[in-house]
């Protein structure tokens, strides 16, 4: 199946690209949040990352289960529930398989097409365009054999883990040659695909010139949900809130009696009154995680 791809120089091209979103991993960084909801769903801005990442990539055209693929591991069946039949699932018995393995799973789905690579935990955001239009530049122009990665640049330029002085952002495009060959196994795309490439010459790094996070880790989570807020916050009109808030995130269904600030609160969860909630991620009535840097 052909997935329309955006072309810089010209009106939109047809190319032989999907997508697959990595949404298997466990998000052991996030933890304890991670126990209770895999790391694709937990919401930024109140939106689930996996929802953004497939936003994004119907801004590309890429929509629907012939041209997106998802996979899910840990904590799967509240990913393929939410996914529903919005994309084709692929689901990895036992423990996660890695970026490559993962891939390497999809081979059939894949089917000689280049691969968008998305990974459901990236934040990304540019004021001035919108998602999908964001990162068009790195399928513009695609030769189909190269690989690229959607870069920003470094604080460190030669820091261990950095591409061409620029930390990936995220997303990756690959070309069949070298996802034919990737078996069902655990392995990691930075090891299988990206530097081989990169050692060949094969390899570009596009750059993103708006805001990125991994979200990975509770900091750059929380700074996501407050980059997507914005100086003003953002409360779900469902959440009832009698204490202060300010420069938060308050979900759906959240009960917020005490007073909240730089914090996001998680849909349905409470802050009771009498508490004071500063730099911290609060889900349900019990669960609070420092996060401020």
């Amino acid at each position: 199946m052909n997935g329309p791809v955006p072309d810089s120089s010209g009106p939109a091209r047809r190319a032989e690209v999907c997508a697959v979103v990595l949404a298997a991993g466990a998000g052991t960084r996030l933890r304890p949040l991670t126990e209770r909801v895999p790391k694709a769903l937990c919401p930024v801005g109140n939106v689930p990352l996996l929802d953004r990442a497939l936003a994004r990539l119907a801004g590309l055209g890429l929509t629907g289960p012939e041209l997106v693929a998802v996979n899910a591991c840990y904590l799967g069946d509240q990913v393929t529930a939410w996914v529903g039949d919005r994309a084709h699932l692929s689901v990895e018995p036992g423990e996660p398989l890695g970026t490559a393995g993962g891939v390497g799973r999809l081979r059939d789905w894949i089917a000689g097409r280049g691969v968008l690579v998305a990974n459901a935990d990236a934040y990304l955001a540019d004021p001035a365009a919108p998602p999908g239009p964001d990162v068009a530049a790195l399928c513009d122009g695609w030769d189909g054999r190269s690989v690229r990665l959607l870069g920003r640049p470094a604080d460190d330029p030669a820091a261990p883990g950095t591409f061409a002085g620029h930390r990936f952002a995220g997303l990756s495009l690959l070309p069949w040659r070298l996802v034919r060959d990737l078996p069902a196994t655990f392995d990691e795309l930075v090891r299988a695909v990206w530097r081989p490439a990169e050692a060949a010459g094969a390899l570009t790094v596009v750059r993103y010139r708006g805001t990125f996070y991994d979200t990975g880790t509770p900091a750059d989570y929380l700074a996501a949900n407050l980059h997507a807020a914005g100086p003003a916050g953002l409360v779900d009109p469902s959440a009832t809130v009698d204490g202060p808030v300010t420069r938060s995130v308050v979900g759906a269904g959240a009960r917020v009696h005490g007073a909240v600030d730089r914090s996001v609160i998680w849909p349905g969860a409470t802050v009771a009154a009498g508490e004071r909630l500063d730099g911290v991620i609060r889900a349900g009535a019990d669960l609070t995680v420092p996060a401020a840097r």
